[in-house]
């Protein structure tokens, strides 16, 4: 049983992304694996982030039998549960109910409250780890990870980290075939490459304001196979090569060199993920000059190679979860 316990003003992709993932699981595997259970302190409605209501299923206090997976959603009623302590006395006392407990998100602040990450690795959305280091100095905050994993306890980044999480239970439980294909049919990765950090930053950074230099950017999307220097944009721009250099990096945070080999290494990783083309071919059609050159990209930027990353995020076509009949 997955119980996902929520609370006033939680989020709610922080609530059904995770259970979906797990829902998907049950689907792709043609058996209920996982029986699903959404958890407030009544039944009562529960309003969302986004006004919308989520009705729980169980109260915590009917909660029967052992739980298999306890999990606590994120979202900005976190500081309000965090000193509900009705719902943290019931956290510490039916934690031992569980195999393994977690949270999604700010969640990751009740399960600090509850005092259930005392001593334990743990992380949160990228924009409050400090937060939460310095309200708990008892545990050990780990700013850029997806997700963490300390025992049988489980505590995942920003929002959407939640179906990460819930893929890595899922292989855990039932192995990497399965979850591969939970994350094929949900579109999504197996185990994102990089840190939080990644999307925090790019998220911040992506096109420029300012008309010329997003349309040197836009160009260099549709054209990666070109000539993408400095010179070669700052020409598209209609600007002289010190001027849009300036300009790029007050506008974006990055120079004009880091976003080209960010997006050539983002198509890489598509053509990696959705065709069987060899490094070469995929090297010439994202604008690297070598083989080698898109491979010493992808172990600076995302810490692993072209081969290993094409293991681990691609599958088979034998593989792909099949429609429904």
């Amino acid at each position: 049983m997955i119980v996902m316990l929520v609370y006033p003003g939680v989020m709610a992709m922080d609530v059904f992304g995770p259970l979906e993932a797990f829902a998907t699981a049950n689907h792709a595997a043609g058996q209920p694996l996982y029986r699903l259970e959404i958890a407030g302190m009544t039944k009562a409605p529960v309003a969302t982030s986004l006004g919308i209501e989520i009705t729980p299923t169980v109260a915590l206090d009917d909660i029967a039998g052992p739980i298999d997976t306890l999990l606590v959603s994120g979202g900005f009623g976190q500081a309000e549960a965090s000193s509900d302590q009705r719902l943290l006395a019931w956290l510490r006392t039916n934690r031992l109910r569980a195999r393994r407990c977690g949270s999604i998100c700010t969640g990751a602040f009740v399960l600090a409250a509850a005092g259930l990450l005392d001593g334990k690795r743990a992380t949160t959305h990228w924009a409050l780890t400090d937060e939460l280091d310095h309200r708990y100095p008892e545990v050990s905050v780990e700013a850029d990870a997806i997700y963490v994993r300390d025992g049988n306890v489980y505590t995942s980044a920003g929002v959407t980290t939640g179906i990460d999480l819930a893929l890595s239970l899922i292989e855990e439980d039932h192995g990497r075939t399965l979850s591969l294909r939970v994350a094929r049919a949900l579109v999504a990765y197996l185990k994102r490459p990089g840190g939080q950090s990644q999307f925090s930053n790019h998220l911040l950074a992506q096109f420029a304001a300012s008309p010329p230099v997003r349309q040197a950017q836009e160009w260099a999307l549709e054209n990666l196979s070109a000539d993408l220097s400095v010179k070669a944009l700052a020409k598209r721009a209609r600007m002289s090569e010190r001027s849009f250099r300036r300009a790029f990096v007050e506008e974006t945070g990055e120079a004009p060199r880091d976003f080209v080999e960010r997006i050539r290494i983002d198509a890489a990783r598509s053509l990696f993920e959705e065709a069987q083309l060899s490094v070469q071919v995929v090297a010439a059609r994202c604008g690297f000059e070598s083989a080698d050159n898109l491979r010493r990209a992808f172990v600076r930027r995302l810490g692993v190679t072209p081969h290993d990353y094409r293991q681990r995020f691609r599958l088979a076509d034998s593989e792909l979860p099949r429609a429904a009949e």
